[in-house]
């Protein structure tokens, strides 16, 4: 093995990357350490006009950045963002499956067509872009890394509401695991990031659309949750961002099947 210096080890210079959900939130901040370190960028993003506006401000600042609308439920639609890709860059080196959404609901309010909704996004979507991006990969023939945003409600549900949520979560860390093992003989490693309560646009929509009982205090509420954090703040997009450019790069070299935990210390308590 080629022992690289510190100054490369980060560096991803000619490589290709895919970002799900990039158009906002952590699949940003992912997008931007992903582009400092060299990559060159698709944004695939159900949010066409985000996507654009992410990749136009990305490429005044000097990267190499498109946008490419992106459904990751639908088979066709997965297809098309990694011919996009290939047409558009020449191939693909990099995988980051961060698309998700997470609506709070209670069983008792949830019916099957809610369930089978974040299931086909938040797992089925992991295995079609997977699907499709390792093909790619094992054509080219060069390995690649697929990194799959997982949370901690893979490891310990987080709240009531998330039923639908956890189960597709808890799937995506079995496939992680499973899939990493297949592909480790085309030299392609397969690990996941899980985060704990970040700062999101999609998340402060949740909160407001979720509300609070009558007589809480919205205040209280937050210092509750945050009391829970041991680093006692939430985390930012760059938090994920640095963990997943850790992954995408030679930093990780030996690493497969892996997840971090990223989450200020929450799971501690």
């Amino acid at each position: 093995m080629n022992y690289l210096p510190n100054s490369e080890l980060l560096n991803l210079k000619d490589k290709v990357a895919i970002v799900t959900g990039g158009a906002m939130g952590i699949g940003l901040g992912i997008v931007q350490r992903l582009c400092e370190a060299g990559a060159k960028v698709v944004i695939a993003d159900m949010d066409e006009v985000a996507a654009e506006q992410s990749a136009k401000k990305m490429a005044e600042a000097g990267h190499q950045v498109v946008a490419i609308k992106t459904n990751v439920a639908d088979e066709t639609s997965v297809k098309g963002m990694v011919a996009g890709t290939v047409q558009q860059y020449g191939g693909v080196d990099i995988l980051v499956n961060n698309a998700g959404i997470y609506p709070n609901e209670p069983m008792a309010e949830m019916n099957s067509v809610d369930f089978d909704k974040v299931i086909a996004v938040n797992l089925r979507g992991v295995f079609l872009c997977t699907k499709a991006v390792s093909d790619k990969m094992i054509e080219q023939n060069k390995g690649g890394k697929i990194i799959n945003i997982t949370s901690i409600d893979a490891l310990h549900p987080s709240g009531i509401g998330l039923a639908h949520y956890d189960a597709s979560k808890h799937g995506v860390w079995g496939f992680t695991k499973n899939i990493a093992l297949e592909l480790a003989a085309h030299q392609i490693w397969v690990n996941a990031v899980a985060p704990g309560g970040v700062s999101t646009p999609g998340v402060k929509r949740t909160q407001e659309k979720m509300g609070l009982p009558a007589g809480v205090d919205p205040e209280a509420a937050i210092k509750a949750f945050l009391s829970g954090i041991p680093m006692k703040r939430m985390g930012e997009p760059d938090d994920i961002g640095k963990v997943v450019l850790f992954l995408a790069s030679d930093m990780s070299s030996y690493m497969t099947g892996t997840q971090i935990v990223v989450d200020g210390g929450f799971l501690l308590s």
